[in-house]
């Protein structure tokens, strides 16, 4: 499972879910959808515009988190 960690890098950036919309050009709502980790894809370009405005890497947005491996302990 991919688990996005919007929230997290928002929060070290000191930015609200509103001020990053409007700075990528995504609706609050879409941009909600990401970061509570509902969405089911996201586009590059918007994934691109995302890591611009916080300074970061994709990677730090998006980790793999291995379902098997949890369900095991």
């Amino acid at each position: 499972m991919i688990q996005v960690n919007l929230d997290v890098m928002m929060a070290r950036r000191k930015i609200s879910l509103s001020e990053l919309a409007k700075r990528v050009g995504l609706t609050v709502a879409n941009l909600s959808v990401l970061k509570t980790n509902k969405g089911k894809a996201v586009r590059f370009s918007t994934l691109d515009a995302i890591c611009r405005e916080l300074e970061c890497q994709p990677g730090d947005i998006l980790e793999f988190i291995n379902e098997e491996e949890i369900s095991s302990y």
